[in-house]
């Protein structure tokens, strides 16, 4: 479940205590500068007001932070959340671009930036996985870099990557635990097989031991404001353009929807927005733990 906004500790605290009372597995927080709380101590607040609940960056943008340095935070909210932590990234939105001008920093291309990330989750899988790392570039330098203490997780959190065209996708094959689909809302099954094969060719022999996700975009006859104010789409719609994106139906029809989109697509880790979550609870309370 997405959800990053509350006007006070205790609002946020209810948040995702109701949250893991529903049954969702992972609270996911996005990553920017306005409108939103910063992602990782609203994490690490919202894992110490829960017991079972996961927590998650999805998707912290690389360009703002020094791998080492997220390393080390990583490895802090995985100790303080009692190892239920999992580090998203990705490499940067162009609608992102504003935030890198807030913070004096270009906006690069798309290829500089998957560079970019590339060498940033080898150094951060590296440090959290205890080793001491030296790095010289081209685009980050450490020397002799540790973190301590070590995160709970062994050998490390998983580490999930946002992708959405093809060379972050190869990369997310070749490197990340958990892969985030970034797709238009209006994608279909047809589009989204072809992304996957996309992976499953990078990846090789390791494309089983990873985990496909999708980020829903109207649950029931639901869709997030801003998919209606800015794109004028609502749920029938998407669900009439054949939108893997749109979970529409009774109760039964949504969970043999998402069954069968595991067994032919292989997708079995699904985010809603804080605006659906209601929408989906009775599905998340059939399908929990399957």
């Amino acid at each position: 479940m997405v959800a990053a906004q509350a006007r006070s500790g205790e609002e946020w605290a209810q948040k995702a205590r109701h949250v893991e009372s529903m049954g969702y597995a992972t609270l996911l927080m996005p990553d920017g500068l306005n409108h939103t709380l910063a992602p990782l101590p609203a994490l690490t607040a919202a894992a110490m007001a829960t017991k079972t609940l996961r927590v998650g960056t999805y998707v912290i943008a690389n360009d703002y932070r020094n791998p080492v340095l997220l390393a080390k935070e990583a490895a802090t909210v995985d100790v303080l959340s009692g190892g239920r932590f999992e580090l998203g990234i990705g490499a940067g939105r162009p609608a992102a671009a504003e935030d890198n001008r807030m913070l004096g920093i270009p906006f690069d291309s798309g290829a500089v930036r998957v560079a970019r990330l590339a060498e940033s989750i080898a150094l951060i899988k590296a440090l959290l996985s205890g080793q001491t790392v030296t790095a010289t570039g081209p685009q980050y330098s450490a020397a002799d870099a540790q973190v301590s203490p070590r995160p709970l997780q062994q050998p490390r959190p998983p580490i999930l990557v946002a992708a959405g065209k093809r060379r972050l996708a190869e990369l997310a094959a070749r490197e990340a635990d958990i892969i985030a689909l970034g797709i238009p809302p209006t994608e279909t099954e047809a589009e989204i097989t072809e992304r996957i094969g996309w992976i499953r060719e990078a990846a090789g022999s390791r494309f089983d031991q990873l985990e496909l996700n999708l980020n829903l975009m109207a649950v029931g006859q639901q869709v997030p404001r801003w998919i209606s104010s800015q794109m004028g789409l609502s749920a029938e719609a998407l669900a009439r353009a054949g939108a893997v994106s749109a979970l529409t139906g009774t109760t039964d029809e949504m969970i043999e929807t998402l069954q069968r989109r595991r067994e032919s697509l292989g997708i079995s880790y699904i985010a809603v927005g804080d605006e659906m979550m209601e929408g989906l609870a009775p599905v998340v309370e059939r399908l929990a733990g399957r």
